[in-house]
């Protein structure tokens, strides 16, 4: 078994405190034992209006301040760090992609998860409305990356709702999927631990989940409840709200063992189509 950790945030609009308060959380992380973290859903960032992350998009190129700080604190401190969302910018587009990048224990970027589906929606009963689309780019890729925690998927947030994308990544072998999340405090309260424990029991493998949790400068409220939840759908171990450090630890070869005693995923008979 491997060691691995969730950082639970309440980002807000000021990048320099967001990133003290990442490193202090990673520090701690690591200190525990951790070898590998993740980050929350705009972990760097949560502006006033949707508009104002475009003032702090990068250039996919490593040279930005945001990417950085990711490869720095990955090297520092000897952790692999899933680096929640950044914005990067796309040429020829006044939009930008919410992107996870993944980096090793020396601080070299080996991944990076450009988040597939948008979160554009009207939250019931609610006066809560976003859309994503407006400033985000969607991505295309299906990613999967080899970890010293195994195989790992990723997916952002509001992918959680879709199950075809979680089928690819297990066909792409993921023994565990990263999730950074800013999930609201509706929504989460509705769905978030069934969405997570489905996409677990389904695919026979982990669930690893670092949220956003609490009350945001903006007005926002997320959910929290970072969690690990096993191939079984146990629940390893939850955060409630407000940040803080969930860890845990992963055995990537329980999804083989599972899978084998109890072979749900072999016994699959209609097909399911790409995440696009």
């Amino acid at each position: 078994m491997t060691q691995v950790a969730a950082i639970q945030m309440a980002s807000g609009p000021q990048p320099q405190a967001n990133l003290l308060e990442a490193k202090r959380l990673l520090q701690e992380a690591a200190d525990k034992g951790a070898r590998l973290a993740v980050l929350p859903e705009n972990f760097a960032f949560m502006g006033m209006q949707d508009t104002d992350i475009l003032g702090i998009a990068e250039v996919a190129d490593g040279a930005g301040p945001l990417q950085a700080f990711l490869a720095e604190q990955a090297r520092r401190l000897g952790l692999w760090i899933v680096g929640g969302t950044i914005p990067l910018q796309t040429p020829g587009s006044e939009r930008v992609r919410s992107a996870c990048l993944v980096f090793d224990d020396r601080g070299q970027q080996v991944a990076r998860y450009d988040k597939i589906h948008l979160f554009d929606v009207c939250l019931p009963d609610s006066t809560e409305a976003y859309t994503e689309s407006k400033v985000f780019e969607r991505g295309e890729q299906v990613v999967v990356v080899d970890t010293p925690v195994g195989r790992m998927g990723l997916a952002i947030c509001y992918d959680l709702r879709f199950p075809e994308l979680f089928r690819a990544l297990l066909d792409q072998n993921a023994e565990w999927v990263a999730l950074p999340a800013a999930f609201t405090a509706q929504t989460g309260q509705a769905h978030w631990d069934v969405l997570l424990r489905a996409r677990a029991i389904e695919n026979q493998y982990y669930m690893l989940s670092a949220a956003q949790g609490g009350f945001h400068v903006n007005g926002r409220e997320t959910y929290g409840h970072s969690a690990l939840v096993d191939p079984w759908g146990r629940v390893v171990g939850q955060l409630q709200r407000n940040p803080g450090v969930l860890l845990a630890n992963l055995d990537p070869t329980q999804a083989a063992r599972i899978r084998s005693s109890f072979p749900a995923v072999d016994h699959r008979r209609l097909p399911c189509p790409g995440a696009i």
